[in-house]
């Protein structure tokens, strides 16, 4: 965000020293932006107040550095030496001292949100000010030497909000993967999660087990004075055979939301000497391998990370398939082999000189190289350039095929499509259908969750509802767990500490 005055805005648009709220815009936050999805805090929060800088460090235009706890309003006193805090949610220009020496640090912006209207559900002050590492050094140092504020840990303010209900650890852990995207469809994925659709689902699925678990209960209950009726078993089982359906389909989502999240590892597998490291070069657009016309160069695994159409792909260059004599090359041989039963997708390098374009041909040189059963497959027919004469059509047939050229590019443009599609296929769209499995905690408890939902179709069955009670309450915890509702704390720990500190 730009400054006022010396920091990058117009000086009239600022009261004088004193006053410092904005003319002419006003720049304010509107109480919903502050708070982050829904739920209540307590306003001005409990315990000890936290400080960190939020912004990346390094030299930048402007550095935040943002404060939640019961001191965030006197922190702003005491570093800008007014009565109070500014209006909330309104930027205003503060010259910023140390409390101590009154020498002046900055003069930059500061923001207040009591809460419960904030990011953590506490009270919250920002301070916007120039990037410099000196200057944020000394107001961090200046924020230290004040009683009753210390460093933030790791990810402590999104424990906060979690803690006062702001979000649950579904939408925590879409915040996290936010901030790692690297990619268009990871932005968006994570920004779906992080504002509550993943939440929601698993809540829906909840309230319909407390639904069943209540009605079921009731007929134990109640069921000899008359009181409840006889079909409310029916349509407990009902409810539950419904809700075991869901959850098998999303559990079958082909981990669309795992790879999408950590990215599809690609491996490029083929025999020496069909340009394997080339092929990597010319991808990520750097020499990234050592390519030589020596067969067997490649001997380690070389991976890159990559933007392919909005997807993430790790590729991994591997030596050459094939018997070697040589033992650092058989040891490079078995981690290529390594690496490929681990491919989520194999780009099969061939030279296009070398093997006949039928799918006959292609299938038994794709078999030669024994991918995984099952794992999708691009064929790569590499030095197109050295073809004679007219170039016919890859087969429609078999797996996808492209002829491409490593040393002029040619058919790079077809390949770049190609693996489009491909990673379309396994990530799918994040913004369609239901939200995608993003974390396999998530898989782990659904899959207990479901296996309580059948082990109570079978008690029913049986006539044994006191244990199929016992079920869906497994099943409810269980689903309590994703969400931080039911036993969180033995995950709390786990999610939070991969966040960055000023989160």
């Amino acid at each position: 965000m730009a400054e006022p005055g010396d920091l990058g805005l117009p000086g009239e648009g600022v009261r004088g020293e004193g006053s410092h709220l904005w003319r002419g815009p006003t720049w304010q936050v509107p109480p919903e932006a502050s708070t982050h999805l829904c739920g209540c805090g307590t306003a001005g929060g409990t315990g000890d107040t936290i400080f960190a800088l939020s912004s990346a460090p390094g030299r930048c235009g402007v550095a935040v550095i943002r404060a939640s706890g019961p001191g965030s309003a006197g922190l702003l006193r005491s570093l800008t030496g007014t009565p109070g805090p500014p209006p909330p949610r309104v930027l205003a220009l503060r010259r910023i001292r140390d409390p101590r020496s009154a020498e002046t640090l900055d003069r930059g912006l500061v923001v207040w949100f009591p809460g419960p209207n904030s990011f953590t559900g506490e009270d919250c002050a920002e301070l916007h000010v120039h990037g410099g590492p000196a200057v944020v050094s000394g107001v961090l140092q200046a924020l230290g030497r004040l009683p009753g504020l210390r460093p933030a840990e790791p990810g402590e303010f999104t424990r906060r909000a979690f803690a006062h209900g702001k979000l649950d650890l579904t939408a925590a852990e879409g915040l996290r993967d936010l901030i790692a995207a690297e990619t268009e469809a990871q932005r968006r994925q994570a920004l779906r999660q992080m504002e509550g659709d993943l939440g929601r689902l698993y809540q829906r699925w909840s309230h319909a087990l407390t639904q069943a678990l209540a009605h079921l209960e009731a007929y134990i209950d109640f069921s000899e004075d008359d009181n409840v009726e006889e079909e409310v078993l029916a349509r407990v089982a009902v409810t539950v055979r419904a809700l075991l359906q869901e959850i098998r389909g999303h559990l079958r989502d082909g981990r669309r939301g795992e790879l999408l999240r950590g990215g599809v590892r690609a491996v490029i597998a083929g025999p020496p000497n069909v340009g394997k490291s080339s092929l990597l070069n010319l991808l990520c657009r750097r020499p990234a391998a050592i390519v030589s016309p020596s067969a067997g160069t490649t001997r380690d695994v070389l991976e890159v990370a990559l933007d392919i159409g909005g997807y993430p792909l790790l590729l991994s260059d591997t030596a050459g398939l094939r018997r070697a004599a040589d033992p650092v090359e058989r040891e490079g041989v078995r981690r290529a082999r390594e690496r490929l039963c681990q491919a989520d997708l194999v780009l099969a390098v061939l030279d296009a000189t070398s093997v006949s374009p039928t799918p006959a041909a292609l299938g038994a040189a794709l078999a030669a190289l024994e991918p995984p059963p099952g794992t999708p497959c691009v064929l790569v027919l590499n030095k197109a350039d050295l073809l004679g004469g007219p170039r016919g059509a890859t087969p429609a047939q078999g797996p996808p095929a492209t002829l491409l050229s490593c040393k002029t590019g040619e058919g790079l443009e077809a390949l770049l499509e190609l693996l489009a599609q491909q990673l379309a296929q396994l990530c799918g769209d994040p913004l369609s259908g239901w939200p995608s499995l993003t974390q396999s905690r998530h898989s782990r408890h659904l899959g207990a969750c479901a296996a309580a939902l059948g082990r109570f179709g079978d008690l029913g069955d049986s006539g044994d509802l006191a244990l199929a009670a016992e079920q869906l309450r497994l099943a409810r915890r269980e689903l309590g767990r994703i969400t931080g509702h039911v036993g969180a704390e033995d995950v709390l720990d786990i999610i939070f500490r991969d966040f960055c500190v000023g989160k």
